[in-house]
């Protein structure tokens, strides 16, 4: 139903195309149909049968040989960068019946009988707006006003109306009727969408009412034409009166002209506006990922082949993950100001969502407020902390000296820089903790853990991980690097555990899928690009360390919301006095990531865990993400191991843990348990003995 509604499908009986209705557990659904690159596919109607919250059964009034049906894309926007304008391109044929016919009778009535200018069209306007007391008719015929707006300013001089007059004949001369008023269709103002014009019926009725514009019945048709005369002054969000007013005005010419039934002018005049209140298709309703497919699109495209060959973008977004992770971060930090207080005023921040298994972008927050064309998902180049604590542990796990369970000293360390200077790195919590198991390291971020380790494996080691995982920066080969001593922007990040969560096989991210020309043939298309970077067997067990985060780690918190039974893995990031929080964490179907900070780099008091632990766990609450669920290598094997020492043990004794091994790395010593242990074994050994009689 989510999908339904992001779509603007209306609850009614389906008689007609992007309706639905439902009869006890099953929904019908008359889909509007679509014109792809690859097929077309047709309106029909759908019958969905559903069992719970789970789809059981799909039937259709026309046969596929597919055995797959395809809802239409939700319009997002459109790209033209040079002129801040939107539009949605439609033919004559796509438009409802009556809406050329409103369109002459209110704006150019002789339009198919004159040549580019109309004398009685300005003399009838003249005494209609003397006669009624307002501005009812305009004397520019269509054509005169399309040259306006291609080629002229607005200003009410006598020889721009001359030029204007002589213009209108010479593009009448030139081109057909028919063609004139397909341009004007999608040409013509017809309100404004932030920095960005909202250009076309096709765009404004999506932009005014969430639907194709051979939807569009006569009241809406009406208003659309309406506001022709005046986009601003007629804003039905703004001034609705005004805006009903001058749409009725709009009918009774209708109704003049004879186009329409008196019955159907009352019925229609006492419809209300039906305006939606957020718009579906504008630069402003996703604004992050529309300019990140915008700067893609820069690299590949000319301004002018963007602007005027009349292109189709398929993207990846996905309305559902985008309307969550807008949902979530707004939620989030609407929290995080009521906890803090004035301590968040300007606090910013930014969120990706992608899909782990083949790198599509899903979602993008670009910052808080208004976009202002700074897109921090993209721009925002940040310390990333603990963020990249993953590389060390991986490197050390890929060279077969460690395991897991290899015990690493995390009591306190000293480093000698080459300028005599000695660096001492602390714990968050400014705690030593002994001897701990290699994946409780990084499960609790351990910092005097990861640099001996890091030193240990080596820094070039490392930042040969780093580049393999997809980092592209240069890198200097300085220890601080092991506890996040470097910036990267969000995207990067996410680039980074992409190939984290997907076990070792790189896939950048990528927010377009094809471009199609106005015909619907594929231009390009961006298919998956997937490299195996890493064998699966150290991804698999580093997954363990980054499961055991989210389990008794610094992603823990996220149980107090999310199910018990989901796995799902991450990592926090905190940078020095608290300036910037990051989470980056995946479950079996999402891959998301959160960076929280001031622009202007001052301490925010917050940690990963703190600030954007809470907007990537809220985000997954509304998503109800499935669980993840990593493909065990086949020379992996499972083994339950002493958390002290490392070595063997047992189910039954103290401080056990079950956890993965590369088989050649098993350990080959056990320990026996330790002292409380016989009564808990015997105890099992009875329940089975029992179990015998």
């Amino acid at each position: 139903m989510e999908e339904l509604a992001i779509l603007n499908y209306r609850q009614q009986p389906t008689t007609t195309p992007g309706t639905w209705q439902q009869k006890g557990t099953e929904v019908y659904v008359h889909t509007r149909g679509f014109q792809f690159s690859d097929d077309t596919e047709k309106a029909q109607v759908l019958r969905l049968r559903f069992n719970g919250n789970s789809l059981e059964d799909v039937a259709s009034t026309i046969r596929s040989d597919r055995g797959v049906v395809r809802l239409e894309p939700l319009t997002i926007g459109g790209i033209y960068p040079k002129h801040k304008e939107d539009r949605i391109l439609i033919q004559l044929k796509e438009v409802p019946a009556l809406l050329v016919p409103t369109l002459l009778a209110t704006e150019d009535r002789s339009f198919y009988r004159h040549h580019g200018v109309s004398v009685r069209g300005i003399l009838r306007a003249i005494w209609v707006n003397v006669t009624e007391g307002g501005l009812r008719q305009g004397g520019s015929t269509l054509t005169q006003q399309l040259v306006k707006n291609f080629y002229l300013s607005d200003e009410r001089t006598l020889s721009r109306k001359l030029n204007e007059a002589a213009m209108a004949i010479l593009l009448e001369l030139h081109y057909g009727k028919n063609e004139i008023l397909e341009t004007y269709l999608n040409e013509v103002n017809i309100g404004q969408s932030g920095q960005h014009s909202v250009n076309g019926f096709g765009l404004a009725s999506q932009f005014y009412f969430g639907q194709p514009i051979s939807e569009l019945q006569l009241h809406q048709v009406a208003l659309l034409v309406g506001m022709v005369q005046g986009p601003s002054f007629y804003n039905p969000r703004r001034n609705p009166e005004r805006a009903k007013s001058r749409r009725n005005t709009v009918i009774d010419n209708l109704f003049n002209e004879k186009k329409i039934t008196a019955a159907e002018r009352d019925a229609a005049k006492k419809r209300p506006l039906g305006v939606i209140a957020k718009p579906t298709a504008a630069s402003t309703v996703y604004p992050a990922f529309l300019d990140l497919v915008k700067r893609q699109l820069k690299t590949e495209y000319k301004d002018e082949d963007l602007s005027s060959e009349g292109l189709r973008v398929f993207t990846t977004l996905d309305p559902r993950v985008q309307n969550a992770a807008d949902a979530a971060f707004s939620a989030s930090m609407n929290q995080l100001q009521k906890t803090y207080g004035k301590r968040m005023n300007g606090l910013q921040g930014a969120v990706l969502v992608s899909n782990p298994e083949n790198g599509e972008l899903l979602g993008i927050v670009g910052g808080r407020g208004a976009f202002t064309g700074y897109n921090r998902a993209l721009d925002a180049d940040r310390q990333i902390g603990s963020l990249i604590k993953p590389a060390a542990y991986l490197t050390a796990l890929e060279s077969g000296m460690y395991t897991l369970a290899t015990p690493l000293d995390d009591g306190p360390v000293q480093l000698l820089s080459q300028s005599g200077k000695v660096w001492e790195p602390k714990n968050y919590d400014q705690q030593d903790h002994g001897m701990v198991p290699l994946y409780s390291a990084l499960a609790n971020s351990y910092n005097q853990a990861t640099i001996r380790l890091g030193m240990t494996v080596g820094v070039p080691a490392v930042i040969n991980t780093l580049k393999r995982l997809g980092v592209e920066q240069k890198l200097a080969n300085y220890p601080s690097l092991l506890l996040g001593a470097v910036n990267m922007r969000p995207i990067e990040v996410l680039t980074l555990y992409q190939t984290l969560a997907t076990g070792g096989f790189r896939s950048p991210p990528r927010s377009i899928r094809e471009v199609v020309d106005s015909k619907g043939a594929s231009l390009k298309r961006y298919g998956l690009e997937v490299q195996q970077v890493f064998d699966p067997t150290p991804l698999y067990l580093l997954n363990f360390a980054m499961q055991a985060t989210m389990r008794e780690g610094t992603g823990a918190s996220a149980y107090r919301r999310l199910p018990s039974n989901m796995l799902m893995a991450g990592k926090t990031g905190t940078t020095n006095d608290l300036r910037d929080a990051w989470f980056a964490g995946y479950t079996g179907n999402y891959l998301a990531v959160v960076w929280l900070g001031h622009d202007d780099n001052h301490p925010t008091g917050l940690s990963g865990g703190t600030g954007a632990l809470p907007v990537w766990t809220d985000l997954m609450v509304r998503l109800h993400p499935t669980s993840l669920a990593p493909v065990q290598p086949e020379n992996v094997q499972w083994q339950w191991v002493d958390r002290a020492s490392g070595l063997l043990s047992a189910e039954e004794c103290p401080g056990a843990v079950y956890m993965p091994f590369r088989i050649d790395t098993v350990p080959q010593e056990s320990i026996p348990c330790a002292q409380g242990a016989i009564p808990a074994m015997l105890d099992r050994v009875i329940d089975r003995v029992k179990g015998w009689f």
